[in-house]
C-alpha cells in the first residue's frame, strides 16, 4: 500500500492527480491495472513535452526548410555507381556475417486493421502460392542467410502491448519456423500517454490511461530498455539490420548494405529508392546545415517535391523506405529518455481525437481533436549519427509494402511484385518465361527463401540443380 500511495503522490505533485480521480470506485483488479499503467509513465518527460510541444499552439511551429538540399547517396552500379566499391562492400558484409556480427531487427507492433485483418500484421499471409505469413518469409530469409554464411543469426522483434502475446503464441504454434528459439527475442514497444491541450494526462476509461505506441523511433529506446542491446553485446553483435514488418520484399540480410555501413564507419546507414512520382508519400532524404535528415512528404511543399533538375529528373528523388543499418553503441546512445543527459530522439506532436472520460467518468468520443499524442521517428537519429550514409536500392528488389486492403501497397500489388521478382531471377538464369510490359509473368509461382532470398542465392541454387525444375503454373521452388 505504501508503494501505491507513493505513486499517487508523485502524480499529484506533478499536477497529474486527475489520473486517480476515480480510483476509490474501482475494483482491486481495475486499480492494479491503473497503477501498472501509471508506473510506465516518466512524469519528468511528460512535463518537458508539455513545456516544449503542448504549450505551443497547434500549427504555430512550422517546418524549417532553410538551407534544404537533396541528400547525396551511393548510386547503384547500373545507374553509374562505382562497381568496384559495391563489390568491396559486399565482400565486407559477407565477412561480417561469417563473423556473427550482424542481427536482424523487425518492427512488428502493428495490427492488420487497415487490411481488414484481425491479428498482428506479421501473421498476415502474403505469398502467391503457399500463402506464407510475413513472419514466415522473414524467418526463412534469416535462416537461409545463416546457412549460407555458416553463422546462425539472432532476430530481434519489437511487438506492441496490443499484439505481444498473440505474436509469441504464433511463433510457438509454428515452432519458430525452424529458428533456434534462443536466438529469437521478443520485446514490447514503449507507450506514451496522450494529454489534453492543457497538458493533463487523459484517461481512456476510469481504470486505464489513454496510451499509444511511441512511434517507430521508440524502437531505439525499447532495444535499450529491454536488454536486447546487452544480448547483442554478449553475442558479439555490433550491427543491426532494421526493417518493418509490412515489407516482404525487403532483403532482410543484405551483404552489400552491411558492407557499405562498415566500410564508411557509419553509425546509421539507410536505403533509398527513387521516388516513383513527385506525389509519392515517402519521406525525403535531405541535407540541412551540414546534417543528413529526412523530411516527411507532409512537411515538404508540393512545389519543392515537384522540382526537377536539368535532365528532367526529380531533385528530391531519394525516398525513405524504413530500411536501415544501425550500430549497436549508437542505439544505446540514442535510446535515452528526453529528460536524460546527452542526446535523445525528439518527440513529435500529433493532435488527435482521443476517446476519454469526462469529470463524471462518462465516456467521451470526440468529433474533433481534443488532445495530443507523442511519437518518435527512427530517421530523426540521422543528424546525431557519425558518418550517416544513404545508399540506393532498387524498388523491385527491396520495397513492396502491404499497408492497404486494396489499391496501392495492397496484398494484390505485393503479390504481383513478388511474381515479378521471381520471374526476373528465373529469366536471368536462362528460363524462358513470358511477361507483360511490367514484368508480370503469365503464370503464378513462388520461390522459397530456402531456394533463393536474393539474386545471388537463387543463382547458386539454380546452378546446383542437375535437373532443372519445371516452371509451370503453380510452381514452388524450395
Amino acid at each position: 500500500m505504501a508503494a501505491t500511495a507513493q505513486l499517487i503522490d508523485r502524480f499529484q505533485r506533478a499536477g497529474q492527480g486527475q489520473v486517480f480521480a476515480f480510483f476509490d470506485q474501482l475494483t482491486p483488479a481495475e486499480q492494479q491495472n491503473l497503477l501498472s499503467e501509471a508506473g510506465e509513465i516518466d512524469l519528468a518527460e511528460v512535463e518537458q513535452l508539455n513545456r516544449t510541444l503542448v504549450a505551443k499552439t497547434a500549427g504555430a511551429v512550422g517546418v524549417d526548410l532553410e538551407g534544404l538540399a537533396p541528400a547525396p547517396y551511393e548510386l547503384l552500379p547500373a545507374n553509374g555507381g562505382d562497381a568496384a566499391a559495391w563489390a568491396a562492400a559486399k565482400q565486407t558484409g559477407e565477412a561480417a556475417l561469417r563473423a556473427g556480427r550482424v542481427a536482424a531487427f523487425t518492427v512488428a507492433g502493428g495490427q492488420g486493421t487497415r487490411l481488414g485483418y484481425d491479428g498482428p500484421k506479421g501473421t498476415f499471409r502474403v505469398t502467391p502460392v503457399k500463402q506464407k505469413s510475413l513472419f514466415q518469409i522473414f524467418a526463412e530469409k534469416i535462416l537461409a542467410a545463416g546457412n549460407r554464411y555458416g553463422q546462425p543469426l539472432h532476430w530481434f522483434i519489437m511487438t506492441s502491448h496490443q499484439n505481444h502475446v498473440a505474436t509469441e503464441a504464433f511463433f510457438g504454434e509454428h515452432n519458430h519456423f525452424g529458428l533456434d528459439r534462443a536466438r529469437v527475442h521478443f520485446f514490447r514497444q514503449g507507450r506514451m500517454p496522450a494529454v489534453s491541450f492543457e497538458g493533463k494526462i487523459l484517461l481512456e476509461t476510469k481504470s486505464s490511461l489513454a496510451l499509444s505506441p511511441d512511434g517507430h523511433g521508440g524502437s531505439l529506446r525499447a532495444l535499450a530498455r529491454s536488454g536486447a542491446l546487452d544480448v547483442m553485446e554478449r553475442a558479439g553483435i555490433d550491427t543491426l539490420s532494421y526493417f518493418q514488418v509490412d515489407n516482404p520484399l525487403v532483403r532482410a540480410i543484405d551483404p552489400a548494405f552491411i558492407g557499405w555501413h562498415l566500410i564508411k564507419r557509419s553509425e546509421l546507414t539507410s536505403k533509398m529508392v527513387p521516388k516513383a512520382y513527385a506525389e509519392e508519400k515517402v519521406g525525403h532524404f535531405c541535407t540541412q546545415r551540414g546534417k543528413l535528415i529526412v523530411v516527411e512528404y507532409s512537411d515538404l511543399p508540393m512545389a519543392i517535391q515537384r522540382e526537377t533538375d536539368a535532365a528532367g529528373k526529380l531533385r528530391y528523388l531519394a525516398g525513405s523506405v524504413a530500411i536501415h543499418m544501425l550500430d549497436r553503441d549508437f542505439i544505446r546512445r540514442m535510446g535515452q529518455s528526453a529528460g536524460d543527459a546527452g542526446v535523445a530522439l525528439p518527440f513529435h506532436r500529433a493532435d488527435k481525437k482521443i476517446p476519454t472520460v469526462d469529470a463524471t467518468g462518462a465516456a467521451v468520443k470526440p468529433e474533433k481533436a481534443n488532445g495530443v499524442k507523442f511519437e518518435m521517428f527512427v530517421f530523426d537519429a540521422l543528424p546525431f549519427a557519425t558518418n550517416p550514409l544513404v545508399i540506393e536500392a532498387r524498388r523491385a528488389d527491396d520495397f513492396s509494402p502491404v499497408k492497404n486492403a486494396d489499391g496501392l501497397d495492397s496484398p494484390k500489388t505485393c503479390r504481383e511484385d513478388q511474381l515479378r521478382q521471381f520471374a526476373r531471377w528465373l529469366v536471368a538464369n536462362g528460363v524462358s518465361l513470358p511477361t507483360d510490359a511490367t514484368g508480370l509473368p503469365a503464370i503464378t509461382g513462388e520461390v522459397s527463401p530456402w531456394f533463393g532470398y536474393d539474386e545471388d542465392s537463387f543463382a547458386a541454387s539454380w546452378a546446383a540443380c542437375a535437373v532443372k525444375p519445371a516452371i509451370v503454373d503453380g510452381y514452388y521452388l524450395t
